[in-house]
Formats: C-alpha cells, sequence, structure tokens
C-alpha cells in the first residue's frame, strides 16, 4: 500500500467496477488518517462516497499521465492490477501494440486481424538489437533467446502458454519463422524450410475450429530447433502431450473436428482421391456433430495443397502419403459403420454384412470386413483357461468402434510425428545448442471440466511454480549483484496443490489404483477422494450438491471437476482383436503402425499419452501404463529440460470472446492475467523494490530537491546524502552499487516532493511575472483609455461637423433643384427662340454669302487688274533706272580706262606696282564675259514674260467680261430661283438626315453583329487552342507514362538480372563450400564426371565463363544497360531493327511491350536485355539437360562395362577403352561441327546490320600495324596469371597503378590476337577471369584490394569493347579478330559481382554502429541529458546481444570513417564519378532504412530532442556528401524519409493545421509510418505534452485523402538493392612502351613486341 501522503485533493484513484472491473477517479478533498469515507468523482461525472474500511482500505493510486501506454508494465510507478489492466487496454486500443513486457514476461493481446509487422523487414529490424530498446515484440523475445545462447553457450526455452484462442500457435510459429531466417542465413541448407513446413502438418492432423478458436491446438508440443557452432540451424526435434483423441469421435456444438478431415472432403474431386469414396462433410458422423463446417475465410482445399507441399519437402513421397490420406478417410467412413442391437432386451448387436462403410473400410485399410464387423460386436474373454466369445450391447459396440478410431488416429499422429523428427533430425553434425519452443495449453475452466481439463491445469501449476521460483531467483540475482540486504520475498508457492495431485496418495495415484481394480468406478473414485484429502488439504473441496464432483482450489482459479467418465478416460482402453486385424493389413503403413507399438510403453519423441490395449489374458493386464502416469511422467521430462533452460515466457491473452478485432473485454482480460501468472509477477516485484534508478538518472531527475551545492562528479555520494531527507523510513529505499532501489510508492512520493517543490518556484516565479504582467496591464489600460478619450471626442466632433456639412447640404440640394427647375424652362424658351433666330439668321446670312461671294469675285479683278497695271509701271521705271545706271557706269568706266592708258605707258613700272595684274584681268575678263552672257539670258528671259503677261492680262480681260455679263443675268433670275432651290435643299436635307440616320442605325447593328461574331470567334480560337494544349499535354502525359513505365520496366529487368547474378554467386560459394566439407561427396562426383575429352583449354569449368556454342553471342547485359542510360547514340549493329527482330522470334521474345516504347535507345537497350534474358535462360536449361545426359550416358556405360569387364579378359577391355575414346572424340567433333555452322549463321545475321567482319583481313598485314604490345609464351599464362593475380599479396596489389593489371593483360590478349590463335585468345580471358574471381574471394573482407579488382575488371572490359568488332571508333584503332563478347559478358558480370562484394564490405561494418550512431549517440552535447523521463523500471534481465566494446566510438565520426574509408578506395583506383554516386546512393538508404526502422521500433527515441539530434546527424551526412560532390547522384534523396521522420518528431501537434502542415511535410513517409511515430511519441520531461488521440484520428483522416505511389509499409525494405550500370568510358590508348612494371610482380619473362 502506497503512503497516505498521496492521497490529496485531485489525486487519481481506481475504484472497482461490475462492468469495467477498475474505472478512473478524482479525490475532491484530501485523506486524513481516520477517515471512514473520502469523496471522489467518477469519469461519468458522479461523485460519491468511497467507503475506507479493511479489507479494501484506500484505492489503488493511479500512475502519473508521462507513464501511460508504458512498455513494461514493472516500469510503472504503482504495481497493481487496475494498472496493469489500464496500461494494456491503452497499449491495444489507442496505440494498436498488442505485444507488452511484463518484466521477463511478454504479454500478447490478440488483435483478431492481421497485422503488417511480421515481415522479414520487421525480423532484420530487430535482429542484432537489445531487447530493452526496442518496441515489445515476439521477434525480440527470439532475438534474446538466441542471442543468449550464441553468447552463453546455453540451451533456451521459449514457453508460450494461453487459453485457447489467445494466439499461442500464431506465437510459437512466428517464433520459428524468426529462427529460420536469423539462423539459415549461414549455410542457406534446407533444414530451416522443413522446420516451417512441419507447422502446417501439426496444425492439419492436431488443430481444430472450437466455440473460441478457429484454429486451436488441441495438443502440447515443444520443438527444440537445433543450432550448430556458427548458429546456424542444424536439426530439430519435436516432443507432443496429451492429444484429445475424443474429438475425432464427438465434436461440441459450432466445433470441428481435426482440420484434416475437412480439407480431404473439400478436395475429394480429385482424380487421385476418388479411390477414397469421399463425400461432403455433412455425411459422415465424425465431422457433422458440430454443425460447423466450414471456417469464415478458410478454404480447406487450398489448406490442403500447403499440408501436401509440406509433406513433399519433408520427404515424404506422394505414395506414402497418399496411405496416410486412406488411412484418414477409413477413419471417417468407421464413424458411418451402422451397428445395429438384436437379441433381447437388445443384448446383442451386428453389423450388416453389405454395409456400404464397412466394405470402404475394409478396402482402405487392406483388412478382412467380415472379421472386423464381428469383433467390432463382440469380445473375447478368458474364463478358467478357455476363451470364451461374448457378444456385447450396440452401446458397448459404439463404443468399441469409437475407441478403435482413436486409437488409429492416435497411433497415425504419433508416426506422423516421428517421420517430421526423422526428416528434422541433424545429419551432419551434433546440435552443440537448442532453443526450444513450448506451445502448451493454458488454464482452462469451462461449466464442465473432465478429465482433460484436469491434466491442462495440473500442466499449467507444473509451470506457474517453474515461472514463479524463476522470477523469485532473478530477484535474488538482481539483489546479490548489487550487493544489497536480501530477505526473503514471500510469494504464493502452490506447492501443495501440486502435491495434492501428483504427491503420494494424490489424486493420480488413487486414480490410478481405481483402474487397476477388478470393478473399479467413478463413484468409488470420488468416495476415496473424500475419505483421504477432504477437510485435510485446503486445495481440497468438496461441491454441497453433488457427490459425484469435486473442487481444486489452482493458483489460477477454483474448478470444479466431474468424476464421471476419469476412470475410461485414464484407461484410454482398446480391444486387442481389431488391433490384431489391423496388424495383418495389406497395407505396409496400417501394420507399421500397429507391429510398432508396445504393450505398455510410448514411443520415442511421440505423443506420451499412448492407451493400453485390453486383451483376454488379465496379465498382460497388470502391466499397462495409464495415461495420468505417462502423461506425469512426460511432464516430468519437461519440466527438467525446461530447468536446464533459460526460460522466456509469452502470454497469450484473448482481447474478447467475439473475435472482433481490437475489442477489448476487461473481465476477460483479468481473468486471463490472473491465471498465467501476470499478476504473480507484479505482485512478486512490488513485495521488493521495484523501482530502480542509476544514481545519474536520480540525479538528473531529482536535482532541484537535493539542497546545497552537489558535486556531479560524485553523483553517488550526493544521492546518499540527500535520499535520507527526502525519505525518513530507511525502510522505503535502499543503496546499491550502481542504482538505488525503493519500495512501491516511494517514486510517486519522490514525485510529489519533487512537484511541490516545483509548483512553490512556480508559484514565487508567477507571483513575479503576474505582478509585472498586471503593471503593464494598468499601463495599457491608462494608455487606452487616453487613446480611447481621444478616439470618442473625435468621434463627437465628426458627427457634430457631419450634422452641419448634411445641413448645407440639403439647402445646396434645394437651391439647385429650384435652379434647375428654373433653368429648364429658361433653357426651353432659349431653344425655341435660338432656333427660330437661326432660321432667320441663316438665310440672312446665306443673302449676304452670296453677295460677298460676288463682291469678293469682283475686288479679285480689280486687284489682278491692278497689280498687273503696278508690275507694269514698276517694270518701266526698273528698265530706266537700269539704263541710266549703265550709261553713268559707262561713262566712269571710260575715264578709267584713259587714266589706266597714261599709266600703263610706264611698263617697268606698271610691272613693279601691279604684279599679277596680267592674272588679275584675264580673270576680270572671264568675269565680264560670264556677266554679258547672264546679260543676254536676262534679257530674253524678260521678253518672255513679257510675252506672257500680255497673254494672260487679254486672258484676264475676257474672263472679266464674260463674269460681268453672268453677274447681270444671275441677278435678274435670282429672286424667282431663290424660293424653289430653298425648298428643294430642305427637302434633300431631310432626305439626307432620315437616310443618314437608317444608315448610322445599320451601321450600329452590323457593329454589333461583328463585335458578336468576333468575340464568338475569339472564344472559338481560345477553346480550339485550350484543346489543342490540353491533347498536347494528355499526348506528352501518355508519352511521359509510357516511357516511365518502360524505363520502370527496364529498371526491373537490370534489377533482376543482378539479382539473379548474385543468387548465382551465392550458390558457387555454396557449391565450393559443401565441396570442401563433403570429401565422400567429392570423391563420388568426381568418379562419376570423370571425362577424357582430347581437347584441353584454360578455361575453368565455371557457368558464367564457359562459351557456349550452340547459340548466338550476344552484347552483355551490362552493356546494354549502359546503351540505355549513358549513350546519347550508338553505333552497334543492334541499332538495326532486322536482326534485333529475328534473334527475338527465334527466342521468342514477345515485342509487345518493346513496340510501346518512343526512345530508340531504350527500346533497343530493352529489346536487347529480354533477349540476352530469354537467351541465357535458354542456355543454362540447355546446358543442364546436356550435362544431365552425359551424366547418365556415361553412368549407363560405365555400367555396363563394368558388367562386361571381367579379371581374365584384358582384350574386352582394351576395346571398351577405344570405344569410349571414339565416342567421346565423336563428341567433341560434333560440338566443333555446331560450333562452325553457328558461326557462319551469325555471321550472316550480323551482316544484315552492317557488321564488317574483321576475321577477313591479313593478320601479317595487321602484325605490321600494331606495335607496343606484351608477347606470353602459352606455357607462361598459368604463370602470369598467378604472379599477377592470385598469389600477389594485398600491400603488392595496393602498391600498383591503377588498372595496371588490366593493361598487361589486354596487351597480352591483343598479341595473342595477332598471332591468329582465337581459342588461346578465350582460354587466356576465361583464365583471367577465374583468377579475379578467386582473389575476391580470397579478399572478401578488404575494402581495398576489392575496389583494386573492380577497376581492372572494368578497366579490361572497356578495353576489351573499346577494340571489339561490334564498336566503330576512331580510325586509329584496329578491332580484334576475336569475337570476346563472352568475355566481356563476362567481365561486366564480375564488375557487378565486385561492387556487391564491395557495398558488401562497407554495409558489414557500417550495421552494427548506425543506429547506435544515429539515433543514439549525443553528437549535441547535453541534449539528451537535458531532460530524463520518469521510469523507473528496471532493465531487461538478459544482457546486450552486442558484444562489449563493439560499439565504443559508434558515433557519426565512425559513420563518416567508414564512408571515406569507401570513398578513398573508389578514388584512389580513378573510377568513375557515376560509379561512386551510385555506390554512396546505396548506403545512404541502408542508413536511412536502418535509423527510420529502428525509429519507428524505439519508443525511447521518439521525442522532440532525438528528432533534432537526427536531423543534426542526417545534416552531418548532407555536409560530408556535399564536401565530394556526392550529392547528385541520388544520395540525398535517399536521406529524405528520415530527415522528415526528424521534422515529424519536431514540429507542432496541437491543431488540425498542424496536422495539414505534417502531412503536407511528410510526403516521402507512408500513412502507416506517420501514424506510427505519431503513437510512440513520448515526452521526454514535464514540459512536452503528449500526442492526443484526437490529433491522431485528425491526421488519420488527412491522410487518407493523400495518394501513394508505392504499397503502404511501416518498415522500409532494408535489404533493397539498387541496380548498377557501369558508364562506357573509353580508356587511352594502351602501350608498353607506358607501362612501368615492377619487379616485384615477377613477370620479366614477358617481352615487349
Amino acid at each position: 500500500m502506497a503512503t497516505t501522503e498521496l492521497y490529496t485533493k485531485g489525486a487519481c484513484v481506481w475504484v472497482p467496477d461490475p462492468e469495467a472491473v477498475w474505472v478512473s477517479a478524482q479525490l475532491l478533498q484530501d485523506y486524513r488518517p481516520g477517515d471512514q469515507h473520502i469523496r471522489i468523482r467518477l469519469t461519468d461525472g458522479r461523485e460519491i462516497e468511497y467507503p475506507v474500511l479493511p479489507p479494501e482500505g484506500l484505492p489503488p493510486l493511479g500512475n502519473p499521465d508521462i507513464l501511460e501506454g508504458e512498455n513494461d508494465l514493472t516500469a510503472l510507478t504503482f504495481l497493481h492490477e487496475p494498472a496493469v489492466l489500464h496500461n494494456l487496454r491503452v497499449r491495444f486500443l489507442d496505440y494498436s501494440s498488442i505485444y507488452t513486457y511484463c518484466g521477463i514476461v511478454l504479454v500478447a493481446l490478440n488483435p483478431y486481424e492481421q497485422l503488417p509487422i511480421y515481415g522479414e523487414e520487421v525480423i532484420d529490424a530487430y535482429s542484432g538489437q537489445n531487447m530493452a530498446d526496442m518496441e515489445p515484440h515476439i521477434f525480440s523475445v527470439a532475438e534474446e533467446a538466441y542471442r543468449t545462447m550464441i553468447r552463453e553457450e546455453k540451451n533456451q526455452s521459449i514457453i508460450i502458454s494461453g487459453e485457447s484462442g489467445s494466439g499461442k500457435t500464431v506465437s510459437a510459429k512466428f517464433t520459428m519463422r524468426y529462427f529460420a531466417v536469423v539462423g539459415g542465413a549461414a549455410q542457406q541448407t534446407s533444414v530451416e524450410e522443413k522446420v516451417l513446413a512441419s507447422n502446417p502438418i501439426m496444425e492439419a492432423i492436431g488443430n481444430a475450429k472450437t466455440t473460441r478458436n478457429d484454429n486451436s491446438s488441441r495438443f502440447g508440443k515443444y520443438i527444440e530447433i537445433g543450432f550448430g557452432r556458427r548458429g546456424d540451424i542444424i536439426g530439430a526435434n519435436m516432443r507432443t502431450y496429451l492429444l484429445e483423441k475424443s474429438r475425432v469421435v464427438f465434436q461440441a456444438a459450432q466445433e470441428r473436428n481435426y482440420h484434416i478431415f475437412y480439407q480431404l472432403c473439400a478436395s475429394r474431386d480429385l482424380p487421385e482421391f476418388r479411390t477414397l469414396k469421399l463425400d461432403s462433410t455433412e455425411n459422415f458422423h465424425y465431422t457433422n456433430q458440430g454443425q460447423e463446417v466450414h471456417i469464415y475465410g478458410t478454404d480447406d482445399a487450398v489448406e490442403l495443397e500447403r499440408t501436401r507441399n509440406a509433406f513433399t519437402i519433408l520427404g515424404v513421397q506422394p505414395d506414402q502419403q497418399m496411405e496416410i490420406f486412406r488411412i484418414l478417410a477409413a477413419i471417417l467412413h468407421l464413424g458411418n459403420i451402422n451397428i445395429q442391437a438384436s437379441g433381447r432386451g437388445g443384448d446383442r448387436s451386428y453389423i450388416d454384412v453389405n454395409d456400404r462403410s464397412l466394405a470402404i473400410f475394409s478396402k482402405l485399410l487392406g483388412v478382412e470386413g467380415a472379421q472386423m464387423a464381428q469383433w467390432l460386436c463382440h469380445r473375447r474373454l478368458a474364463v478358467g483357461g478357455e476363451m470364451l466369445v461374448k457378444p456385447i450391447t450396440g452401446q458397448q459396440a459404439n463404443e468399441a468402434r469409437d475407441a478403435l478410431a482413436k486409437h488409429v488416429y492416435e497411433q497415425l499422429f504419433t508416426w506422423t510425428v516421428q517421420r517430421l523428427n526423422s526428416s528434422l533430425r541433424a545429419h551432419r553434425e551434433q546440435p552443440k545448442s537448442f532453443i526450444g519452443v513450448l506451445d502448451i495449453y493454458g488454464f482452462e475452466t469451462f461449466d464442465r471440466n473432465s478429465f482433460e481439463q484436469f491434466c491442462i491445469n495440473y500442466a499449467n501449476e507444473k509451470l506457474q511454480q517453474q515461472f514463479n521460483r524463476h522470477v523469485f531467483q532473478l530477484e535474488q540475482e538482481e539483489y546479490l549483484r548489487e550487493e544489497l540486504p536480501w530477505n526473503r520475498i514471500e510469494f504464493s508457492d502452490n506447492q501443495p496443490c501440486i502435491l495434492l495431485i501428483e504427491g503420494q496418495l494424490g489424486l493420480l495415484d488413487l486414480l490410478d489404483e481405481e483402474c487397476r481394480m477388478p470393478k473399479g468406478s467413478d463413484e468409488n473414485w470420488a468416495r476415496k477422494l473424500y475419505d483421504k484429502h477432504l477437510n485435510h488439504s485446503p486445495h481440497f473441496r468438496k461441491p454441497r450438491m453433488s457427490n459425484s464432483a469435486f473442487i481444486i482450489v489452482h493458483f489460477a482459479d477454483m474448478v470444479q471437476y466431474e468424476c464421471d467418465g476419469f476412470l475410461d478416460k485414464n484407461r484410454d482402453t482398446v480391444f486387442e482383436e481389431p488391433i490384431n486385424i489391423l496388424r495383418a493389413s495389406q497395407s505396409e503403413l496400417v501394420a507399421e503402425l500397429f507391429q510398432k507399438e508396445s504393450a505398455g510403453g510410448s514411443l520415442p519423441n511421440s505423443s506420451l499419452a499412448n492407451g493400453s490395449i485390453r486383451s483376454g489374458k488379465r496379465a498382460q493386464r497388470e502391466h499397462k501404463l495409464t495415461v495420468g502416469f505417462q502423461f506425469r511422467q512426460s511432464l516430468q521430462l519437461l519440466m527438467d529440460t525446461l530447468n536446464s533452460t533459460t526460460p522466456h515466457y509469452v502470454r497469450c491473452i484473448k482481447s474478447n470472446d467475439l473475435k472482433k478485432p481490437f475489442l477489448f473485454d476487461p473481465k476477460r482480460a483479468v481473468q486471463q492475467l490472473r491465471a498465467c501468472g501476470v499478476l504473480e509477477t507484479i505482485r512478486i516485484s512490488a513485495a521488493g523494490y521495484p523501482s530502480r534508478w542509476t544514481y545519474e538518472e536520480f540525479y538528473t531527475r531529482y536535482q532541484v530537491l537535493l539542497r546545497g551545492s552537489v558535486s556531479k562528479d560524485d553523483v553517488r555520494r550526493s544521492c546518499q546524502s540527500a535520499l535520507p531527507d527526502l525519505i525518513p523510513d530507511p525502510e522505503q529505499y535502499c543503496f546499491g552499487k550502481t542504482k538505488v532501489f525503493f519500495r512501491a510508492g516511494q517514486v510517486a512520493v519522490l514525485e510529489k516532493l519533487r512537484g511541490d517543490r516545483l509548483h512553490a518556484a512556480g508559484v514565487l516565479i508567477q507571483s513575479w511575472v503576474r505582478g509585472w504582467l498586471q503593471h503593464r496591464h494598468y499601463q495599457r489600460l491608462r494608455w487606452a483609455t487616453f487613446i480611447l478619450q481621444r478616439y470618442i471626442r473625435g468621434t463627437l466632433a465628426r458627427r457634430l461637423a457631419w450634422s452641419l456639412r448634411y445641413t448645407r447640404a440639403a439647402l445646396i440640394i434645394q437651391k439647385t433643384y429650384r435652379m434647375l427647375a428654373v433653368r429648364q424652362l429658361y433653357l426651353t424658351i432659349r431653344e425655341a427662340t435660338i432656333k427660330i433666330q437661326a432660321f432667320i439668321r441663316g438665310t440672312q446670312a446665306r443673302r449676304v454669302y452670296r453677295q460677298m461671294l460676288t463682291e469678293r469675285a469682283v475686288v479679285c479683278l480689280q486687284a489682278r487688274v491692278r497689280g498687273w497695271l503696278a508690275r507694269c509701271s514698276f517694270r518701266r521705271v526698273r528698265a530706266a533706272v537700269v539704263l541710266m545706271q549703265c550709261c553713268a557706269r559707262r561713262r566712269a568706266a571710260r575715264k578709267e580706262l584713259l587714266r589706266l592708258r597714261a599709266e600703263a605707258r610706264s611698263v617697268e613700272k606698271y610691272r613693279e606696282l601691279n604684279k599679277g595684274m596680267e592674272v588679275k584681268l584675264m580673270q576680270l575678263q572671264r568675269r565680264a564675259d560670264q556677266q554679258a552672257r547672264e546679260s543676254a539670258s536676262l534679257r530674253e528671259t524678260l521678253q518672255s514674260e513679257r510675252e506672257a503677261h500680255s497673254c494672260e492680262l487679254e486672258q484676264l480681260r475676257s474672263s472679266l467680261l464674260k463674269l460681268q455679263i453672268q453677274l447681270q443675268e444671275n441677278a435678274e433670275t435670282a429672286p424667282s430661283l431663290t424660293d424653289k432651290q430653298e425648298e428643294d435643299r430642305r427637302r434633300a436635307e431631310e432626305k439626307a438626315a432620315q437616310e443618314i440616320l437608317q444608315l448610322t442605325q445599320e451601321i450600329q447593328a452590323l457593329r454589333v453583329e461583328r463585335g458578336s461574331l468576333e468575340k464568338e470567334r475569339d472564344d472559338l480560337a481560345i477553346r480550339l487552342q485550350d484543346q489543342e494544349k490540353a491533347l498536347e499535354e494528355k499526348r506528352q502525359q501518355t508519352v511521359d507514362h509510357a516511357d516511365a513505365s518502360v524505363r520502370a520496366e527496364l529498371e526491373e529487368e537490370r534489377r533482376r538480372y543482378q539479382s539473379l547474378l548474385r543468387e548465382f554467386t551465392r550458390l558457387e560459394q555454396r557449391y565450393d563450400n559443401l565441396r570442401d566439407m563433403s570429401v565422400f561427396t567429392s570423391n563420388e562426383r568426381s568418379r562419376g564426371h570423370r571425362r577424357t575429352d582430347s581437347a584441353v583449354s584454360l578455361e575453368p569449368p565455371s557457368p558464367v565463363t564457359t562459351p557456349f556454342s550452340s547459340s548466338p553471342v550476344f552484347p552483355s547485359p551490362e552493356e546494354v544497360r549502359r546503351i540505355s542510360v549513358t549513350s546519347p547514340t550508338d553505333r552497334r549493329p543492334w541499332r538495326d531493327e532486322q536482326p534485333l527482330n529475328i534473334l527475338m522470334e527465334d527466342m521468342g521474345v514477345a515485342k509487345d511491350t518493346a513496340d510501346r516504347m518512343k526512345g530508340e535507345d531504350l527500346r533497343y537497350a530493352y529489346d536487347a536485355v529480354r533477349v540476352a534474358n530469354k537467351f541465357l535462360e535458354r542456355q543454362l536449361l540447355s546446358q543442364r539437360a546436356q550435362w544431365e545426359q552425359e551424366i547418365s550416358d556415361l553412368r549407363i556405360k560405365l555400367q555396363q562395362a563394368q558388367d562386361r569387364d571381367t579379371p581374365g579378359d584384358p582384350e574386352i577391355n582394351d576395346l571398351t577403352e577405344l570405344v569410349v575414346v571414339r565416342e567421346q572424340e565423336c563428341v567433341r567433333l560434333r560440338r566443333e561441327l555446331k560450333e562452325l555452322k553457328h558461326t557462319v549463321s551469325l555471321r550472316r545475321i550480323l551482316s544484315y546490320a552492317g557488321v564488317a567482319v574483321a576475321a577477313s583481313q591479313d593478320p601479317p598485314q595487321k602484325s605490321q600495324m600494331l606495335t607496343g604490345l606484351l608477347e606470353c609464351r602459352k606455357k607462361d599464362e598459368s604463370k602470369l596469371i598467378k604472379h599477377l593475380i592470385t598469389d600477389v599479396r594485398a600491400e603488392g596489389v595496393l602498391s600498383l597503378p591503377p588498372g595496371l593489371v588490366a593493361r598487361v593483360l589486354f596487351l597480352c590478349v591483343r598479341q595473342a590476337d595477332c598471332s591468329g590463335d582465337q581459342t588461346r585468345v578465350k582460354g587466356f580471358l576465361s583464365a583471367a577471369v577465374s583468377a579475379i574471381k578467386t582473389a575476391l574471394k580470397k579478399h572478401g573482407s578488404d575494402l581495398d584490394v576489392t575496389a583494386v579488382w573492380l577497376k581492372n575488371a572494368y578497366l579490361l572490359k572497356d578495353l576489351l569493347q573499346q577494340h571489339s568488332q561490334d564498336v566503330r571508333g576512331s580510325e586509329e584503332l584496329v578491332p580484334l579478330v576475336t569475337d570476346v563478347q563472352d568475355s566481356v559478358r563476362a567481365l561486366s558480370d564480375l564488375c557487378i559481382q565486385a561492387y556487391q562484394q564491395l557495398l558488401s564490405i562497407s554495409e558489414s561494418r557500417l550495421q552494427p554502429i548506425i543506429v547506435p550512431a544515429m539515433l543514439e549517440s549525443e553528437t549535441i552535447p547535453g541534449l539528451a541529458g537535458s531532460s530524463v523521463k520518469l521510469s523507473g523500471g528496471r532493465k531487461r534481465a538478459g544482457s546486450d546481444p552486442r558484444p562489449p566494446g563493439s560499439t565504443e566510438g559508434a558515433t557519426m565520426s565512425a559513420v563518416l570513417r567508414e564512408l571515406s574509408a569507401l570513398h578513398t578506395a573508389l578514388s584512389r583506383q580513378d573510377l568513375p564519378s557515376a560509379l561512386q554516386e551510385q555506390a554512396f546512393h546505396q548506403l545512404m538508404y541502408l542508413l536511412a532504412a536502418s535509423t527510420l526502422n529502428s525509429l519507428l521500433l524505439r519508443k525511447d527515441m521518439c521525442c522532440w530532442n532525438r528528432g533534432l539530434q537526427i536531423r543534426y546527424n542526417v545534416s552531418l551526412l548532407e555536409e560530408w556528401l556535399r564536401s565530394r560532390s556526392l550529392q547528385t547522384g541520388g544520395a540525398v534523396t535517399a536521406l529524405e524519409p528520415l530527415i522528415q521522420a526528424a521534422q515529424l518528431l519536431q514540429m507542432s501537434k496541437k491543431t488540425e493545421a498542424d496536422g495539414q502542415a505534417m502531412v503536407q511535410a511528410c510526403n516521402e513517409l507512408s500513412n502507416q509510418q506517420v501514424v506510427k511515430i505519431l503513437s510512440l511519441y513520448t515526452p521526454q520531461s514535464d514540459l512536452e505534452e503528449r500526442v492526443t488521440l484526437n490529433f491522431i484520428r485528425i491526421v488519420q483522416g488527412l491522410l487518407k485523402g493523400r495518394s501513394e505511389g508505392q504499397p503502404p509499409q511501416l518498415l522500409m525494405d532494408v535489404r533493397r538493392v539498387f541496380p548498377v550500370t557501369f558508364p562506357y568510358l573509353p580508356p587511352p590508348p594502351a602501350s608498353a612502351a607506358q607501362l612501368e612494371i615492377p619487379e616485384s610482380l615477377k613477370i620479366s619473362f614477358l617481352r615487349r613486341v
């Protein structure tokens, strides 16, 4: 009971409820010692007074909300029944978690629904992980058992128990599947497949439908799975217990017989089953009693097919299977035999000799029908030394028939178990250790309980005792390990109840004694029980109203057993006479079943509940063993086995009896929890120190309670000094070496003290904060008041201004309206006046206008005349002036001339004074002449102007005269024409106005129509454009979709091919391992396959490197993949469509998919890949058939030769050997002939594609063109490969320049090709490929050496491909004569193998440190220690499965170190960046998938600070990728799911808007992953809040509308492998002069050519 200090107001308590068992309530007042009642409020709002009286006392306290949904029940603060029930209900209903830990017990609730939590990705996630770190799961228990067995080398047991229908069989099945996957990876043998195949068989013959379960196991079984030294499964063994034989002949309502009977009847129409004469199950007495012949969702015919396949896997031949089915069908027909009563009073019985069922039964079992009919109705008695035959009644005959049916089925069941054990038994070696899986019935109680329930509950008593003692032992070991003062913990030991059953003169002894009595009866046995045990044992009681029943007080409940039938079931009697008939059966299996059984023993490793056979001799009956005695012995053997192993417990619970998915019935759950011992585990844990904290965790959680300065370096001393002040009673806690232990409820006391301290500190902080807030609030109110006043006053002023403005506006409106009315009248009058004035003034203006026109014409004439006269006068005056100027100038010139003549008399002086005058004179003379010419032209112009003026003047005069005459005429006729013209003009104007108006209207209508037509035209154009755009988008989408589907199919083909290659490499390795392990098998194989072919080659017997001579040569699949991905243009002959179509037709490859492709490169590459795959498949099949045929022929010949040969006839031996040699020579010649024929046909095909065959060239001319080669003699080829590849050490390989080995090999191949020896070239290349394979296997764990051989294989492939006949490159390159396509294909496969080995090495190094580095390491200092979750639970009992020191340095630096090692190895060998990007894309996917899977299975990691830590770690990876330019190859994209998961942990999780943002941000996560992370989200401190169920439902609703492109899944597939593509990079020309071959290689025997 917890301390009373915790019962304060607001505390959560649990009170009993008749329906829900326990309901939550809240205290409404503090409890004070002495109170008789406490007031509580229930969840439905009712307030009641709860009595506080013994023995109930105070109600149990509730746990903090932060512990709701805890993985381990022992981690709860308060350990009691309501807390356990509530935690299971929350996990089951709210989080859909069916598994929960309870200390060392795994509690499993049956969800009655298929859950996606058992796939291989889940197995990978749990493999190698610590049990305490992962979410509870059946795989976690299996992993704990497996790792403990490997680590401690001790046998383990997994005990699975529970009621019928609780899921025991399914749990055992998944446990064995886990062991098969984890333990079968070492040898890849068929043992694990056989172990799994045993389940369908045992379910068919041992499971049946009951009212509680559709697939209930009606027997107990213990399967021992044996493991070898390396942890691989090498064998198994099965033991069964207490088969429910009575179900064969009787089924209760709504129940069925064993599944196998219904499966046979459902498959009765099969041809092989027609001889069984089966009918519908409704027509057989043994299958129609329950009236429930069908199970919903189960197809019995399909289940029988699974059963038959399982028999085949386990090595049971089809004829033997039919024998089993005949026996089962005979049992059905046996039940239909009609036994009729006869005689007086029915004291006799008989069977009609024509009974159809009897005839079929006898025929199926191979016995005499008449004899069987005789001894089913009679029995033999020994009286006085004589044998008498006595008839029996009809009821006794029916009972004898049913007893025979049960006995036959039991013997068949026992034989089947023996047969399974013989198939599962380890033949190669003895198991070093084993893990036993016990699938046993749980505690049962029905309305009527009989002998079967008594044995079942007796077995559960023994198992519960072993369980209690084991739990007690673990508690004791924990206390001793922590050096605690240990006091014995009292627990309810059920030893008295076990002694009551199996002790001396116990129930079983008295039952066996009564069975040995001649006239023993159930009533006598009951009286003996009352006399012996009533009032002597507290566990034995007698019912009040019955004298033929008794009550046993078991550990789980009181059970009343009816004594009726106990003696018969304990004896399990069957008469000897029918058994003797079956022993003489013609069927070998039937005779074998009954020949092996002994008189009173049981068969080894089989069902240990065999019955006895009653005969007429009493002496034999005394040695019979009863069913109870055998069951007690087998149970004791089981307990001895379990006690010698380390047990692991799984308790299966039925969630409800209605078999509805995720429906929780609290009554049934509590009943089963009490029955299976889970609550007893809680009670034992609570009796000691259930709450355990390390000192560091205690200090981090409760450092607020430690007063004074506390040294963090010495946490233990600080805790020991501070804890007595917190808990005064020293009995309530105890200090260990590494932990501090608390009694039940003390952690709650500490939590209350911590809460009070935080509450007081919070109140103080709140007081200051609230004062500051109130002051700020007052200031804000004051300023708000001022602002309100200002705004109110402004509003009032604006309101007054508004009223004044409206008044003024009204006056203005009135004034304006009145003004408008008067103005309208004025405007009307004014308009009329203006119109009148306009007409009058128009008339006057027109008159004035006409007069003005006349006057203007006159004025114009006058002006023109006067202008002409003025111009004439001006011309005369100007001519006179010019004449006068000329005369004056002439006179002055003459005077100047005379003066110049006088001066010119003195020439000398003239020359001195006027130098250059001659030139001037000449210039003047020329100017004078020019002026004279101009004057003459002016005179002519003047004369012409005068003439023109005179003509014009005459014309004007005549025009003036005419105008004057016309004006006079118009003046006379004007008054009469004006009115008429005015009237016509007005009519014309009106008519014109009407026409103009009409035309205007028509124009407007036409414009409107034109606008509508233009709009319609625009709409049609827009619609047409939209349709064209939509059609274009649709066509583009169709093309993109088709292209994407084709690319996806091509990618899948590539991945499938590489998977097949990886599987072939694994099988080849397995073959080598088996060959090395089994010398005898190797010798036998060498004798069977010895061949004497004369053709010897360097080519090894590897299916990859063997050239096929029976089919055409294709480009390598890797080359085809390179074409489709990396080459923009392709010059290969395969681009020609006709040869490829011919090859596709020859290979039988469909062209539907290829015809839909749009891209030429993609289409031809895809066709080539499909043809290559089809060709490879056909080659493998043909080669296999050829090998088998050759082997069989050789064996036949060898056998015939051995039969014919005799030691004394050597001539026959010589002739036989000669014949064999000749036959082999013929085979070789035929093979060469086929090869030559096919070479001709292949060249014909290639000629269609334009392939120039280089073989026709002259070898001597080619050898003259090529220089810089290396010549290797044929006898030195093996030495070259040995020194260059096989025997070179790792240090020597790493010191070589990148690609040196490939260049040396290529130069040797070129030289051999130039010599014309094509066979030598192919053999040399095959030997090189085999040598590189051997080197890869030799250095299978060396990263750098693997990268070296990857580089050499890659470079050699590119060199051969560059110089092959199919490539048209540079003109300087001379192609090889030899066809090296087989070698290129082999090298492509070798590159893939080396690449996969490289990744395998990196993955094996990264796998152990991914989860510790990405999730557990504290890269951000102080982040993880900032808050500690309240968890007072203990750690798991098992230790960490990872070895000590294995995760030291498991940080991000270690991960980056491994990635850098791979990058360095690849960069050192100058491998292409595209290949490096693919490699790191694969590794980043592995990192993201492993981390995300672990996050989805670890509740303690789903918190805010861990999301921040993950995001930081991912940023380190992104930075590392960017620093090495690897972010463009998909590596960063592979980390996106992990990034989104980290963001999901850090996002707000409250409102619907948060959910929408979450759904949009997490588009790379599946719906199940998002919901799982939200369900697992666990606050790590009091400051965080849990994710509410309402929010999770909101997110689920939002996720339903999101469409995902991939199938829903919870965990990512860690085993997913992305296909690799090797880009073709033409290497530089290779020459021997450029190579620097170190002397350490010892290949000086090579000669440079």
